[in-house]
């Protein structure tokens, strides 16, 4: 009985690390294989243009390897065909938390953000409860945290919703608020930050952080890397990989026209 016992413990220890080397031999060894969106302007684009493809290009150089991409539109199956496929071993931009897959350490921290015309009053606007924003029509991603603010402030009956989950080859949401703020459809406008910095700046629009909510849901999140379930030591090359670089990240975030903000979320992050 004994015996029978420890074969079986024997195969257990085994039959994991079988498993354990065919998930890292997953990993390429000959090129930095990243699963990327080709339409996510501004974070990623087929032409290279993205500031997560500047990223991809930075972790690439780091470890002397050529970068290749699998394309996919990050609609509802990215994961599946993409990293959990084996087709490619990262994804550049993944929120802290997300089951999908196993994240690295965060390399930055961005949140939700106003954009207003420069020359309009609710540019001075801050939060979300100021009072000054009752009456107008606010631009906000459906079903995004903005919108449970808004609905307890009594702006939601006038907000004008754009669509969340699209495949942006095909659909751009984020720019037709942008468009119709421009042309007074709307009075402000309210997108992720790394989406709506970017692309306010490249208009000469005015970005405003939302560091001042109070109340969940909460307005910013911890950006990390996405890897494979498993794939532990991957992960914390990776990790390695973006202290070392960590300053390089931030400058390519921060010409992008990215908010970066604390970990909490309540200030402006120091760059030196």
């Amino acid at each position: 009985m004994h015996g029978l016992i420890r074969a079986l413990a024997a195969a257990l220890v085994l039959g994991a690390g079988a498993a354990n080397a065919q998930v890292a031999d997953l990993v390429s060894q000959s090129a930095f294989r990243v699963c990327a969106d080709p339409a996510n302007a501004p974070m990623s684009t087929r032409e290279g243009t993205g500031f997560e493809n500047r990223i991809a290009e930075l972790m690439a150089s780091a470890q002397n390897l050529p970068l290749e991409y699998t394309w996919f539109p990050q609609v509802t199956g990215f994961i599946r065909n993409t990293l959990q496929a084996g087709r490619c071993d990262v994804v550049i931009g993944y929120a802290q938390g997300h089951e999908l897959v196993l994240n690295t350490n965060h390399y930055y921290t961005s949140t939700h953000v106003l954009v207003s015309r420069n020359d309009d009053p609710l540019a001075e606007v801050d939060r979300l409860s100021d009072p000054a924003l009752q009456g107008h029509r606010l631009g906000v991603v459906a079903g995004s945290p903005p919108a449970s603010h808004l609905a307890r402030y009594g702006l939601i009956g006038r907000a004008k919703g754009y669509d969340l989950m699209v495949d942006r080859r095909v659909e751009n949401p984020a720019a037709d608020m942008l468009d119709d703020l421009e042309a007074g459809e709307i009075d402000l406008a309210i997108l992720w930050g790394p989406i709506g910095g970017p692309m306010a700046k490249e208009r000469g629009l005015k970005v405003t952080p939302l560091l001042h909510e109070t109340g969940g849901p909460r307005l910013f999140y911890r950006i990390t890397m996405g890897v494979r379930a498993g794939e532990t030591v991957w992960k914390n090359q990776l990790n390695s990989l973006i202290r070392r670089n960590q300053a390089e990240i931030d400058r390519i975030l921060l010409d992008a026209g990215v908010p970066l903000v604390d970990d909490y979320g309540t200030q402006l992050k120091v760059v030196n």
